[in-house]
């Protein structure tokens, strides 16, 4: 399990709006793509300097490419940078102010404290 690798893949397509509907209309797609392009690579680094040993799991994979927020806190992605790329995605979908806010939080509300750890 890599959290970092989760955590990576949240942060970058949320700080690009092209990525974010990229990510809401082909998730499947948009997960293998950035595992394959993105994942290695170094933030902040030269295209050339990166990193091979790393790997989503096959469990990871599946949240991501299914948008299983749900999944994804389980697995310990930081639940800031969940919220903030799929309010990005989703939140258009909803009616009511705060919607998406409100859907997530009902789909979470079955955690308990301690939530899973989220440190880096």
């Amino acid at each position: 399990m890599s959290r970092y690798l989760l955590d990576k893949f949240l942060f970058t397509i949320d700080r690009d709006p092209e990525l974010v509907e990229r990510y809401r209309d082909d998730p499947v797609g948009t997960v293998a793509w950035w595992e394959e392009t993105m994942a290695g690579r170094l933030l902040g680094c030269p295209p050339l300097e990166a990193s091979t040993w790393q790997e989503l799991t096959a469990e990871e994979r599946e949240a991501l490419a299914t948008h299983d927020y749900p999944a994804l806190f389980r697995l310990g992605a930081h639940p800031f940078l969940t919220l903030t790329l799929f309010i990005a995605m989703f939140e258009r979908d909803y009616d009511e102010p705060l919607g998406f806010q409100l859907a997530y939080a009902t789909k979470l509300a079955h955690f308990s404290l301690p939530y899973p750890d989220i440190a880096t």
